[in-house]
């Protein structure tokens, strides 16, 4: 429904070969970076938003023969936030959120605790009153 044709596992990443045009990774632990590479396409790139606490060594030859990119990126300001809204606005790219009312705060924090949050929680402030 939401697009994606499959999902594979970090854990999995170095079994599938190349088949990837892009890899946005997101993990913010230390893991292998030359599996993430593996997985790129000739000319694909990686890209690094998750901060590994630890150093990642990258080894220059999947970069190379592959003609790969790897690059990394931070959240960015207001600015880059809307250019980001106005995108999605123009290409009716929207997110599935699970609007809550401040009254079931508790609630939204045992089910997150449990695992049964498909999307995401947004808590409605207007609920406040």
């Amino acid at each position: 429904r939401l697009g994606a044709s499959g999902f594979v596992p970090t854990a999995e990443i170095g079994k599938v070969g190349p088949r990837f045009d892009l890899i946005i990774d997101t993990v913010s632990a230390k893991h292998d970076l030359g599996a993430v590479l593996s997985a790129l396409k000739f000319e694909g790139t990686a890209v690094l938003l998750g901060a590994s606490p630890e150093p990642l060594p990258v080894a220059p030859f999947p970069l190379i023969f592959g003609r790969r990119s790897l690059s990394g990126s931070l959240v960015g300001g207001i600015p880059e936030t809307q250019e980001v809204l106005d995108f999605c606005a123009a290409k009716n790219i929207t997110a599935d959120v699970e609007t809550v009312p401040i009254q079931k705060v508790d609630d939204a924090y045992e089910r997150m605790l449990k695992g049964d949050v498909r999307y995401r929680f947004s808590i409605d402030l207007a609920s406040l009153t």
